[in-house]
């Protein structure tokens, strides 16, 4: 290691950085109301050094781009992005997503939830994990650079956007925009594993006909909750047999890679009455080496299998439709340079090799990958078991080491 490298090691403000935290905590920040959190980030990234720009999002103008999701509804958002260096070499973004999910029932909370707290550790609050810990992480990694006065040929940049948990408008406007980069970090929370792929994921629903009658003459009806049961079976089959087929060493610490799973059933009208429809929401992954539209075939032609096998089914066959989410996969190779970059910081940080492994969520790294043509991974603090949970928290050592790999990782990726 340089001496400039452990010079700045030395110098990360782990204080300032979990004080930072917790007052970008106490700033709500769930999806559709992200304005305030992140004119905060943009006045500290001034503050600090770093060159800023915001620009506000325009959704109309994306609104009819193939990969637009916005399911919360918003009059206004923007974009922010601080960088530092010359600009005469690679470039190395972190981007990380300011938004975060609805605390819940804030009674389950140990702590309140927009009130960053630190305790045994840890700081508990919402977004802690996910992901304004690595966010804040980077943030700190960048301003121990420039406070040690290194000069990086290269530019390092910090990008914050909107409406990740969503669909991620805010990352799609960014790279619409042509905010870019020749590597880049999505600072979700990886237990400091390195990441070079995550699942795609498509939301359906099923709609189920049975018919109506009187519920003490059941006989002359047809149960549509019935009719029901036969197409959750061949779903569930249907998981199994994709799984068996997934033979990729990054998912083998998942029991199931690619999960189907169903959400949400509604249906009847009357306890007195045998139902007549029903409808069940599910979610589906996308493994990396699949596409949405074959994962898409496969969920219809089970379910019309299924439906094929009973008469009253076959007569009426149950409607599938995509009108929710759609997020493909994204993948780089395991030994991409900067990969290899994060692995080797992290193993002078801490000593070891962090694991390498994929992830079965969807983030916004696949922006990044498929639309901006930017190499990204992921790699950041904290557990995902704690995003979107009450007292969700991240350790304060996960936080240094995450600010410690990312400074390292910019010095040698920007030289």
């Amino acid at each position: 290691m340089r001496e400039a490298e452990r010079r700045v090691l030395g110098s990360i403000d782990v204080d300032g950085l979990v004080e930072y935290l917790c007052e970008l905590i106490s700033v709500p920040s769930v999806g559709g109301q992200e304005t305030a959190a992140q004119r905060n980030i943009a006045a500290k990234m001034g503050a600090l050094g770093l060159a800023v720009e915001t620009w506000d999002v325009d959704f109309e103008k994306i609104r009819d781009h193939p990969a637009f999701s916005m399911p919360i509804p918003r009059e206004e958002g923007i974009g922010v992005l601080g960088s530092y260096g010359e600009g005469k070499g690679r470039s190395l973004m972190i981007n990380g997503h300011i938004d975060v999910v609805s605390p819940g029932d804030e009674s389950k909370w140990r702590y309140p939830p927009w009130k960053g707290t630190v305790a045994d550790g840890r700081v508990y609050g919402r977004g802690s994990a996910d992901m304004k810990g690595g966010i804040v992480a980077a943030l700190y990694a960048m301003k121990a650079i420039m406070d040690s006065g290194t000069p990086l040929k290269g530019k390092m940049i910090l990008e914050t956007v909107i409406g990740e948990e969503d669909g991620g408008v805010g990352a799609l406007d960014a790279v619409l925009r042509g905010y870019r980069a020749d590597a880049a970090i999505v600072p979700e929370p990886s237990e400091l594993s390195a990441v070079p792929a995550h699942a795609g994921v498509m939301a359906f629903r099923v709609t189920v006909q049975g018919k109506a009658a009187h519920a003490s003459l059941r006989t002359d009806g047809v149960s549509a909750i019935d009719k029901f049961l036969p197409l959750y079976e061949a779903l569930k089959r249907l998981e199994v047999e994709r799984n068996a087929r997934i033979k990729d060493s990054l998912y083998a610490g998942f029991d199931v890679p690619s999960p189907l799973s169903i959400g949400k059933i509604g249906g009847g009208e009357w306890p007195g009455t045998v139902p007549e429809n029903l409808y069940f929401e599910g979610r589906v992954g996308v493994h990396t080496d699949e596409t949405c539209d074959l994962v898409k075939r496969q969920v219809e032609s089970a379910v019309k299998r299924a439906a094929d096998a009973d008469p009253w089914l076959r007569a009426h066959q149950p409607v599938v439709d995509w009108n929710g989410y759609r997020f493909d996969p994204a993948k780089i190779a395991a030994d991409h340079p900067i990969m290899e970059t994060v692995k080797a910081a992290y193993r002078d940080v801490s000593g070891s090799t962090p694991k390498v492994e994929g992830k079965t969520y969807s983030s916004d790294m696949r922006l990044l990958v498929n639309l901006g043509n930017t190499p990204t991974m992921i790699f950041g603090p904290g557990e995902l078991r704690q995003a979107h949970t009450a007292n969700e928290s991240v350790s304060v050592e996960s936080l240094e080491a995450a600010a410690k790999t990312y400074a390292l990782a910019i010095m040698r990726w920007c030289d």
